[in-house]
């Protein structure tokens, strides 16, 4: 995800929150991963199945590691993807994890995290997702 302009990152924070004209943006504009990964972050397993599917298992990975799914965290070390295993770790409010986002000027990241935190916080998720 750091290979993203920070406009579209902050785009994709609303598209989590709920923002279809995001979600429409993204998809109309070239970025129909991040519209998935949005509706999977909000609980949605045929997003989840679509990332899988259409060659992002990396942003499949990072969604079941924000759901604490110790394997997703794994896959993400275990193939470079350390930015997105913190920025999991800072979904979940870990102290390391958001001072190492600090630490590398990833603001954009702590926000992002915040708003995913704030989503888990005031969502009852479905316990029959997909375990990655």
């Amino acid at each position: 995800m750091i290979n993203y302009d920070v406009r579209v990152l902050i785009a994709f924070g609303e598209a989590v929150k709920g923002n279809e004209k995001m979600i429409k943006y993204f998809l109309e504009d070239g970025f129909p991963e991040l519209a998935a990964l949005a509706h999977a972050i909000r609980g949605s397993e045929e997003a989840f199945k679509w990332l899988l599917k259409n060659g992002y298992p990396h942003l499949a990975a990072l969604d079941s590691a924000i759901d604490n799914k110790a394997t997703a965290m794994a896959w993400l070390l275990k193939n470079d993807y350390k930015v997105m295993a913190v920025f999991a770790e800072a979904c979940n409010k870990k102290p390391q994890a958001l001072q190492w986002l600090a630490k590398k000027r990833l603001d954009v990241f702590i926000h992002l995290a915040q708003i995913i935190h704030d989503l888990r916080e005031n969502k009852t998720f479905d316990y029959h997702k997909i375990h990655f």
